[in-house]
């Protein structure tokens, strides 16, 4: 994604209003790596301005990925969320806590999937989905607890 400057000066150049809400939209988006929803980009924007609309964010987000800018990203099961990375990568997601990563994986623009020869493919885009490294400590530590409060392991243990 462009610089917030830059960002301004072509939302501008494109004939679209710019405002300080806007402005700051852009500020939260830049460099932003944690693939933020509307609803979370409207709350961090809401603690720095108080008063911007949760229209004015959806309506900044829509515009952006219509110049090109930004890419929505659905990964099902919830709310779209956007990425100012418009550079060749792809997705891993955490099935537990929703967190979405920036992976990047070789030779995945020369897959060709099988029954679809009669598709002209423009674009590949792969998500994986697994549980990250937090989640999978506190799934552990879970377990753990639940075999250590469980009374028939208790009773067992004891006999």
């Amino acid at each position: 994604m462009l610089s917030p400057t830059d960002l301004a000066a072509k939302y501008r150049s494109n004939g679209r209003k710019l405002t300080p809400q806007r402005k700051l939209i852009f500020q939260l988006l830049h460099e932003n790596e944690m693939h933020p929803t509307a609803e979370l980009l409207f709350a961090e924007a809401s603690a720095q301005m108080p008063g911007i609309s949760l229209r004015t964010v959806y309506q900044t987000l829509s515009e952006l990925v219509e110049m090109g800018e930004l890419q929505m990203i659905d990964i099902g099961g919830g709310a779209t969320r956007f990425d100012p990375n418009l550079g060749d990568h792809h997705h891993v997601v955490c099935v537990d806590c929703g967190q979405i990563r920036d992976v990047h994986v070789s030779g995945v623009s020369a897959l060709r999937p099988s029954g679809a020869e009669d598709f002209v493919i423009s674009e590949v885009g792969v998500v994986f989905q697994g549980v990250c490294s937090s989640c999978e400590k506190s799934r552990v530590k879970t377990v753990k607890s639940s075999r250590a409060k469980s009374p028939a392991l208790q009773a067992k243990s004891s006999k």
